[in-house]
């Protein structure tokens, strides 16, 4: 089982749309694919039409040990994609539990526990750095790291860069990133400035396309389907799909096995 974490400390970036996309990609090439909702804000549960202030189970409860994983799965009407839902609840983690030893660990050992049904797992980070994304980097073996192409959210990305270096301290091996440029509109000088300066200080990291403005991601989130599966060939599908080929050829870290409870 390969896991992807979506994540940047900085919020309207095209994350939730990223694992969306990227996930129904994985499905439509029939792997058993996994999407996590780490984000309070819960948008990518309600993407998939589940309310996060209402479901009554999500992954707060795998931190409180409350529930297992297998009983947060939820269907997304997409074949082979499955869900495992956000509350708002999970803004109160870092209050609750966030001191107490083991807690960056808590994901990785749940999927680890279901990781013989999945080929795929996507996660969805919140926008700062607390238990949430944490975990989601634990647990990660390739970071994804969308970057609306304007000035602001190049801060947003440095920061990331910078929580990426201090896990890495800890770790026995290098987490691999890729810098995704998202909303890129070629006809605005802001966004053509902020990729030649992502392209001048990224170099090595960035992947060498964009995902473009594209009205259709709207309609795609109004019928809780991700773009890729809606119009597999509408502008924004077409550079998901290399973005998904880009990624699946670069290195990895090995995959999660399954626990075994022999």
């Amino acid at each position: 089982m390969k896991v992807w974490t979506v994540a940047n400390q900085k919020g309207g970036v095209g994350k939730t749309t990223t694992v969306a996309s990227l996930a129904g990609l994985c499905a439509l090439k029939g792997e058993r694919t996994l999407i996590v909702d780490l984000d309070p804000h819960g948008s990518l549960t309600a993407y998939f039409r589940l309310d996060p202030e209402r479901i009554e189970h999500s992954a707060y409860d795998l931190f409180t040990g409350s529930v297992s994983a297998q009983s947060l799965l939820c269907e997304t009407g997409v074949e082979r994609l499955m869900l495992l839902p956000a509350a708002v609840a999970l803004a109160t983690l870092d209050r609750q539990i966030g001191a107490r030893p083991g807690m960056g660990l808590v994901l990785r050992r749940a999927l680890q526990e279901i990781s013989e049904q999945f080929d795929r797992v996507l996660l969805d980070c919140p926008p700062m750095l607390g238990v949430l994304m944490i975990n989601a980097l634990a647990a990660s073996h390739h970071v994804i790291i969308p970057v609306q192409t304007e000035f602001l959210a190049l801060k947003g990305l440095q920061r990331m860069v910078n929580t990426l270096a201090m896990m890495q301290r800890n770790r026995s091996y290098t987490l691999p990133y890729s810098v995704v440029p998202t909303q890129y509109d070629r006809r605005t000088r802001a966004s053509i400035e902020a990729l030649e300066e992502l392209q001048r200080c990224y170099r090595q990291q960035l992947w060498d396309g964009v995902i473009p403005v594209d009205t259709q991601f709207r309609e795609a989130s109004k019928r809780g389907l991700p773009l890729t599966v809606l119009r597999p060939w509408a502008r924004g599908s077409r550079a998901y799909r290399q973005l998904f080929g880009a990624l699946d050829a670069a290195p990895s870290i090995p995959t999660v096995q399954a626990v075994n409870h022999g």
